[in-house]
């Protein structure tokens, strides 16, 4: 068994978050079978572009008036839901989504892959 502190993963800065690599390719605990991060949006990092990529389960870990947004395309996100702390989140392969909050609002959170590689789009050579 391999056991580490969330502060000891190293924290990337990326528009719109802050992601600890927990597990996975190039993380803090390697996987060739799984990826799972922490990721934290807040007004530090800036709001977050809609993005897509592979199937994803999101646990909410903490918030404070923080939602998601998801939808057909980049530009037309027609749902938009409250998070509460506990919250589990699916997203379907390549579905559009975004998180965001309100003013002062913050959204921690575990993102979990069922795979290391072809998660991203450019990977999956669906732009």
């Amino acid at each position: 068994m391999e056991h580490l502190k969330r502060e000891q993963i190293y924290k990337n800065e990326l528009p719109g978050r802050v992601v600890q690599n927990a597990v996975g390719k190039n993380s803090a605990l390697a996987s060739e079978k799984m990826t799972v991060s922490y990721c934290r949006y807040s007004a530090k990092s800036g709001p977050m572009e809609p993005h897509r990529h592979a199937e994803e389960s999101v646990v909410v870990l903490d918030c404070r008036d923080a939602y998601v947004q998801y939808g057909s395309a980049k530009d037309c996100l027609e749902h938009k839901e409250g998070l509460s702390c506990g919250d589990l989140l699916h997203f379907a392969d390549m579905e559009w989504h975004v998180f965001g909050y309100e003013e002062g609002g913050f959204l921690d959170a575990l993102c979990i892959y069922g795979q290391v590689t072809g998660i991203r789009p450019e990977e999956k050579g669906q732009l």
